[in-house]
């Protein structure tokens, strides 16, 4: 039986069915990881964007296709981590604008949804690279519009979707050498791939066969994300608005007569009785997230358009107090506190590198990075904490740097990202920072320090491989140069003596050392012993930084 038309409660199967495709083969996208470092995330980012997306349309069903495709767009968005889970919101942020007035859609019209997110996602990125989960879906796309225009089944439409966007995933290794030299395709890809493939089988009335031996369920995993990326970079007394007010109010005509209602206005009302706004409203009803001192104050203004449902209210000290094992205790001090005009959000992994950047001014350092990239919604709400009239962001991570961009743009007050891809760059530009300069002289200034410092890194291989001529074998451990694997050793000091070798100079003249939780005070000695004694001109720094699966990182200045 041929589908022509597809409504909104039906695409909202599709998505449920696209999500946990890609949920069950996350790990297998995190194995197409190019390089044999401990940190390939890319299924593990696309999969909690998805999710994220999925959760949203499952609160929001709605028989209208415009309505259900902008509840995913939304999730997606407050949910993208890592450069693939951007990407893919801006996929479906595209797609949802094109069908955002349909209440059911033809095929013609699917398709051309479908076009239009790639036409957002590359104007997104600022240097598009074929061979990637772009161009996979620019095919698909491109390919469903010309069937489209000579054939209405949307299920024919779908098919001829999925496979270009597998004939594309398979080509990807030839825009891109390494791939083609590692033997894998482009990840992001095979993501967007796995999505497709959910949808389609969702139109077809089929199950998808799932991968084995799954680890934890995605619930768990944000929740895990959430507490690691917010909870961990605050004292509880820091916390300013005690309570996470969830609700959302049904409109009543009678009400809505007398107050009527504009998202405009409700939005700007609200905010002024917390942070961490988020509002979603249709013509039926308004979503409400909050953190607020007085939730029955928002709860009573919400009534003015309407009767409250959904309710939920949590002691957000409390939750984080059994998070940490502290006691709670109500900031008396906080919720009087006045904003600050300017503060530094940065992202790193590791205890005591976030008291490092804490130590040279940063305001809030999220705990995330390699493994486990910080939502939109995360660095959000780290933004909102800082509480100031304007904020920059140090992303520290090159597959951050797109969310903290979209993030950027998502909060209510002037914000920057300071494009830094690693620790010392983010070191580096933090030392660069002066709070009495405006917000553009501090990019400025902060951006030309990026350059002023050589990164250096020691971790261990997943796996086989060769890159570059190099032959990698399992468990050895590497020496990366800002982000080149230049060398390979059993042993992890040898490796590190190397590495830092090939990266001071006549120039040099600081280098600072941050060792990782597997790095022991004794080869941490003979790593510093080494530098000083080869390179007496050079001044060593030693911090730890406690940090998992990097041994070592070295600044080089």
């Amino acid at each position: 039986m041929s589908i022509t038309s597809l409504e909104g409660k039906r695409f909202a199967d599709m998505v449920q069915a696209g999500a946990a495709h890609l949920s069950a083969h996350a790990d297998m996208v995190d194995a197409l990881n190019v390089f044999p470092v401990p940190d390939g995330d890319t299924g593990t980012n696309m999969n909690l964007s998805m999710t994220s997306g999925a959760k949203e349309v499952q609160q929001n069903i709605s028989a209208h296709f415009g309505k259900t495709a902008a509840a995913l767009s939304k999730g997606l968005l407050m949910g993208a981590r890592g450069n693939s889970g951007v990407i893919l919101s801006q996929l479906f942020r595209g797609f949802s604008k094109a069908v955002e007035q349909k209440q059911e859609v033809t095929g013609k019209e699917l398709a051309q949804a479908f076009e239009a997110g790639v036409e957002t996602a590359y104007k997104a990125v600022m240097k598009p690279v074929e061979g990637t989960i772009l161009t996979v879906a620019k095919d698909a796309a491109k390919k469903a519009v010309a069937v489209a225009k000579k054939q209405a089944d949307i299920v024919v439409i779908a098919e001829e979707l999925v496979k270009e966007a597998r004939a594309s995933l398979e080509r990807t290794p030839d825009y891109l050498p390494v791939l083609k030299e590692v033997g894998v395709v482009d990840s992001g890809g095979q993501g967007l791939l796995l999505v497709y493939e959910g949808f389609l089988a969702e139109l077809k009335g089929e199950k998808l066969p799932e991968t084995a031996g799954i680890t934890p369920k995605m619930d768990e995993l944000v929740s895990a994300a959430h507490h690691k990326s917010i909870q961990s970079f605050m004292d509880t007394s820091a916390i300013e608005f005690g309570y996470c007010t969830e609700f959302m109010v049904r409109f009543e005509e009678d009400k809505v007569k007398k107050n009527p209602f504009s998202e405009e206005k409700f939005r700007a009302d609200l905010s002024e009785y917390g942070d961490s706004l988020l509002v979603i409203a249709d013509d039926e009803i308004a979503k409400v997230h909050i953190h607020s001192e007085q939730p029955g104050n928002v709860l009573t203004y919400g009534q003015r358009y309407g009767s409250l449902i959904n309710m939920k209210i949590e002691n957000m000290r409390q939750q984080h107090s059994d998070i940490v094992g502290t006691p709670s205790k109500e900031p008396v001090a906080a919720v009087q506190k006045g904003k600050q005009e300017m503060g530094v959000v940065t992202v790193c992994m590791g205890e005591g590198i976030a008291q490092l950047f804490e130590s040279i001014g940063a305001s809030a350092v999220i705990e995330g990075g390699q493994t486990m990239n910080p939502s939109t919604e995360d660095i959000v709400k780290a933004i909102e904490q800082v509480h100031a009239n304007r904020v920059i962001l140090l992303p520290n991570n090159k597959n951050i740097i797109m969310a903290a961009e979209q993030a950027a743009e998502v909060v209510n007050i002037e914000a920057v990202v300071v494009p830094s891809k690693t620790v010392p760059q983010g070191m580096s530009a933090l030392l660069a920072y002066n709070p009495e300069a405006s917000l553009e002289e501090n990019k400025a200034a902060m951006t030309a320090a990026l350059a002023h410092v050589k990164t250096g890194q020691i971790t261990f291989a997943v796996r086989d491989t060769n890159i570059d001529g190099i032959e990698i074998a399992k468990d050895d451990f590497m020496g990366i140069a800002d982000g080149k694997i230049l060398l390979t050793d059993k042993n992890k000091v040898i490796a590190a003596k190397e590495l830092i070798r090939t990266m001071i100079d006549d120039e040099s003249e600081i280098v600072t050392i941050i060792y990782g939780e597997d790095a022991s005070e004794q080869e941490v000695e003979e790593v510093t012993s080494f530098i000083e004694e080869q390179f007496e001109e050079v001044e060593v720094e030693v911090h730890n930084g406690k940090q998992p699966l990097y041994s070592f990182i070295f600044a080089v200045e």
